[in-house]
């Protein structure tokens, strides 16, 4: 008769690092950044995600990621912007990106263009501000009161934000670096 192991209780955590490659981590210190990177992936999709279910909560479902950042950035400060202003604050490379959807939201009546000389100035219309209005209300309701609830430390999430613009520099240098390959 074969014998039963019990359980010994609950699963202890395991101490391998979670890594989106474990050919990109190897052995030395590049497992802490295949570690970032998948937590950077994770958190990037579901941030996608919320950004287009958020939108169709207040009415719009046609948007993608990019267009709602554009839609934002526009109406940031409640200054004009131009094309190349606003994906250099998005640190959108391909200009043609922010130009198609800046044509979206203007054909929704989101935003308008103001041409001054040769270039183009955006601003968001009345309906564009009501819309970014009703997303933060949305964003207040579902994430902002859900993050409250679980004692967050908004200190963290700042410092969080610090480190991961700089992280951005180290990408945006090692790509020009692989770009020179």
């Amino acid at each position: 008769m074969s014998q039963k192991s019990q359980p010994s209780g609950p699963a202890k955590p395991t101490s391998t690092p979670i890594v989106s490659s474990d050919h990109l981590a190897g052995t030395d210190q590049g497992w802490q950044f295949s570690e970032l990177e998948y937590a950077m992936t994770m958190t990037y999709n579901a941030f996608s995600r919320w950004m287009t279910h958020c939108m169709k909560a207040v009415g719009y479902k046609d948007f993608n990621p990019l267009d709602i950042l554009v839609l934002h950035n526009v109406n940031h400060r409640g200054k004009e912007k131009r094309l190349s202003d606003i994906a250099f604050m998005l640190n959108v490379e391909d200009n043609h990106t922010v130009n198609y959807a800046l044509k979206k939201l203007a054909k929704a009546d989101l935003v308008t263009g103001r041409k001054v000389g040769k270039e183009m100035f955006y601003s968001t219309t009345d309906q564009g501000r009501q819309v970014c209005e009703a997303y933060r209300d949305v964003r207040k309701a579902c994430l902002l009161d859900a993050a409250e609830a679980t004692d967050r430390d908004y200190d963290e999430i700042s410092h969080v934000a610090r480190v991961l613009r700089s992280v951005s520099g180290l990408y945006d240098q090692a790509s020009r670096s692989a770009a020179s390959l």
